[in-house]
């Protein structure tokens, strides 16, 4: 039987390099696909579009706008 997936399960989503969230453009429970824009990283002034890199539900939502991130911080977890 297929159990439901814990809260903060699945593939996470990390930051490929430090910067400063400054959208976040999906919902847990959210239903998004592989390269889907899931949030935006401000780094060295650029914005970064950070993808899904699975198709899936959003799990949990670790950061916030305005949060900063170092490279490989958790951001999103998609199951």
């Amino acid at each position: 039987a297929d159990k439901p997936m814990a809260a903060g399960t699945g593939s996470p989503v990390k930051a490929p390099l430090p910067g400063t969230i400054t959208e976040i453009r999906v919902q847990v429970g959210q239903q998004v696909n592989a390269g889907d824009i899931v949030l935006v990283l401000e780094a060295m002034k650029m914005q970064n579009n950070i993808e899904a890199e699975t198709t899936g539900k959003v799990t949990s939502i670790q950061v916030k706008q305005g949060d900063s991130v170092m490279e490989g911080s958790v951001l999103l977890t998609i199951g």
